[in-house]
C-alpha cells in the first residue's frame, strides 16, 4: 500500500488523495465512468480498493474530481499564458498555449469522456461547472466580447476533434481542409513536415 513518501516519511491524506487521483486520471482516460474499474485504478494507486474508498466514496465522486482537475487545469494554463496580457494578444496566448495541453492524450481523452458522460446528471452538472469556470477565464481576461469568446471556443472544440482523430498526419484532402481551417500557429494545424501543402486550399478570411 502506497503510504509513504519517496523521501521515506508517511504520506498525508491529502498527498493519499493526489496519488489515487493521478491514477484515475489516467484509467478514467480510457475507460470513462462507465468502462473503468476501482479495481484498477486502486492497483495503479498502490492501494487497496476499501482505501480507495475512503478517500473517495464512490467511482462517481473520482470520476467528477478528474472532471474538475481537467477545467481547472486548463483554466490555469489559459492564466499563465495569458500573463498580464488582455484583448486579443491574451486571447492570442491562450490559444497557442493549448497546444502544450493537447500534447497529453490524457488530458484530451479526459475532457472527451466529461462531455460523454453529461448522460449523468451528476457528470453534466460538474462538466457545466467547469466550462463555466473556463468561460469566465477568458471573459475575464480578455474582455472581448461574447462573439469573440465564442469564436475562441469553436475553435478549441475544433481543436480536441482534429487531435483526438490526429488529421494534421493524413495525408488526405478532406483532412488538411479541415487542419487548414484551424489558426496558423495552432496545435490543430500542425502537419508532419512531409505532408505536403494542399494547393487548392486558401486560409480562412479573419
Amino acid at each position: 500500500m502506497a503510504t509513504r513518501t519517496d523521501g521515506g516519511g508517511r504520506m498525508s491524506a491529502e498527498q493519499r488523495r493526489a496519488s489515487v487521483l493521478a491514477a484515475a486520471v489516467e484509467e478514467f482516460a480510457h475507460g470513462g465512468l462507465a468502462g473503468t474499474s476501482t479495481e484498477s485504478i486502486a492497483e495503479r494507486a498502490g492501494i487497496s480498493q476499501p482505501y480507495l474508498f475512503r478517500l473517495y466514496p464512490t467511482k462517481k465522486a473520482l470520476f467528477l474530481a478528474v472532471i474538475d482537475d481537467v477545467f481547472r487545469r486548463t483554466a490555469t494554463h489559459f492564466e499563465r499564458a495569458a500573463g498580464e496580457l488582455t484583448g486579443e494578444a491574451a486571447l492570442d496566448a491562450m490559444k497557442e498555449s493549448y497546444q502544450e495541453l493537447l500534447a497529453d492524450p490524457t488530458y484530451l481523452l479526459n475532457q472527451l469522456q466529461a462531455y460523454s458522460g453529461c448522460y449523468d446528471p451528476e457528470v453534466q452538472v460538474t462538466t457545466r461547472s467547469g466550462f463555466h469556470l473556463l468561460w469566465d477565464t477568458v471573459n475575464r481576461i480578455t474582455g472581448l466580447s461574447n462573439d469573440e469568446i465564442r469564436l475562441f471556443f469553436a475553435y478549441g472544440m475544433l481543436f480536441n476533434i482534429i487531435a483526438a482523430m490526429d488529421l494534421a498526419v493524413l495525408n488526405e484532402e478532406w483532412a488538411q481542409m479541415v487542419c487548414t481551417a484551424a489558426p496558423p500557429g495552432s496545435a490543430a494545424s500542425a502537419r508532419k513536415p512531409s505532408t505536403p501543402e494542399p494547393s487548392t486550399l486558401e486560409p480562412p478570411t479573419p
